[in-house]
């Protein structure tokens, strides 16, 4: 592995662990204190929010610079300064700032993704992104440890300052990312990284040649956004999302406590489930997967999702729910990695970033709506019913993704 990439990789899981070691605790923290929970709600929200508002116009903005280094220092700085506004005024006005703030870096996710596909040749895109996924899954991983180990001896306190640290640390590791050296020795660059070096090379012509078109060109980027393609990637996305967030990363834990499993237990499902996306993520970069491919596992791993949302609310045994953290950890290692490089496949190398912000932020909306229908449902009969709905989702993804591979197929005659 090069420098530049080794950079990368460490900023990836700077980035993420910065902005995930708080939030295991930052509702009963902000509820310890008083806070309504609609201010709660509004708190939390304005994360995903930013997201979505931000992640196509700064797509089409690292599309129109072609640079990513500068938006990646950005990104990990902004994810240290938020955990500094935490620390530095914690109560409900600053940690909906520190929110906004780390819904802006999350929307930096863009260059480090598509920067990094450039250090590949086309033909190891799904590895590059699964490494991206696992270096993603391995911060959030080592966020939750941390947060398990060490809240009870220093509270919310001591979880910012360690995210304000692994930020700036992230900032350091940027300073070594080259945007035009990273490539490994026997390495051949892609088509978008060949640009780059060309831009690079001939600095009087000042930017790629679409900065040249104005309106036009940002038109011409924006235009991508309508590939069917990434479209139904996009799609399949929000719902792989949508369903995490709403299980493994919220209302799971509930079913969990109401089972009567202690906080440590609770948080050792946590860590499980990361643990499971990690190694899932890491499989999902090898020849191995690769064998079978999309075609397999995305329709798989969706009918998986949905048995776990039909099993967990049932099945009444703590250990079993336990148990069946891993099939959410293959969601967000092996599914969400096919799913991002799938979406990729066939756009223009000069309109990555843009597709790529479209995709995020097609896929934040799971994230933010999903778990809202499901706490509606929950209140209108049972977590049982929003756990139906989230199960009749996978099902909807895996015969989407299924009927899409299957049309492919025919169409290539095999």
């Amino acid at each position: 592995m090069s420098r530049s990439k080794a950079a990368h990789f460490v900023a990836v899981v700077c980035l993420w662990f910065s902005l995930y070691v708080y939030i295991p605790y930052q509702t009963p923290y902000l509820t310890g204190m008083g806070v309504a929970a609609g201010v709660v709600g509004t708190v939390i929200g304005a994360y995903g929010t930013m997201q979505i508002v931000l992640r196509v116009p700064l797509g089409v903005m690292a599309d129109y610079l072609g640079r990513h280094c500068a938006i990646i220092s950005a990104g990990v700085a902004l994810g240290g300064a938020a955990c500094v506004v935490r620390v530095l005024v914690p109560d409900e006005q600053g940690y909906l700032v520190a929110n906004v703030v780390s819904g802006c870096a999350a929307s930096t996710w863009i260059s480090f993704m598509v920067l990094y596909c450039q250090y590949y040749p086309p033909d190891r895109q799904q590895k590059a992104t699964s490494t991206m996924i696992m270096a993603c899954n391995l911060g959030m991983c080592l966020a939750f440890v941390f947060g398990a180990a060490l809240y009870g001896f220093g509270g919310m306190p001591l979880l910012c300052t360690a995210g304000a640290i692994a930020g700036f640390a992230g900032l350091a590791a940027s300073a070594f990312i080259r945007q035009d050296g990273g490539f490994s020795r026997g390495d051949a660059p892609s088509a978008a990284a060949e640009g780059a070096l060309a831009t690079d090379a001939t600095p009087d012509a000042d930017a790629p040649a679409v900065r040249r078109g104005g309106m036009a060109a940002v038109r011409d980027l924006l235009s991508v956004c309508a590939n069917r393609r990434l479209v139904l990637f996009s799609v399949l996305a929000l719902v792989q999302q949508g369903v995490q967030m709403s299980t493994a990363m919220s209302f799971t834990t509930q079913i969990l406590q109401d089972e009567g499993a202690t906080a440590g237990f609770v948080g050792a499902a946590s860590v499980f489930y990361m643990v499971a996306a990690v190694a899932s993520a890491q499989f999902a970069s090898t020849q191995r997967c690769a064998r079978r491919g999309p075609r397999f596992y995305v329709p798989l791993v969706f009918v998986l999702m949905g048995a776990y949302c039909v099993l967990v609310p049932a099945v009444g045994n703590i250990y079993v729910v336990f148990a069946l953290q891993a099939l959410p950890g293959m969601s967000t290692g092996i599914l969400l990695s096919y799913l991002t490089s799938e979406s990729m496949a066939g756009v223009p190398p000069e309109k990555n970033s843009t597709a790529m912000g479209f995709f995020q932020a097609v896929y934040a909306v799971g994230m933010s709506l999903f778990p809202m229908i499901v706490g509606a449902l929950a209140g209108w009969s049972s977590l049982g019913t929003g756990y139906a709905f989230l199960a009749a989702a996978s099902v909807a993804g895996a015969l989407a993704s299924g009927a899409h591979y299957a049309a492919e197929a025919r169409r290539l005659g095999r």
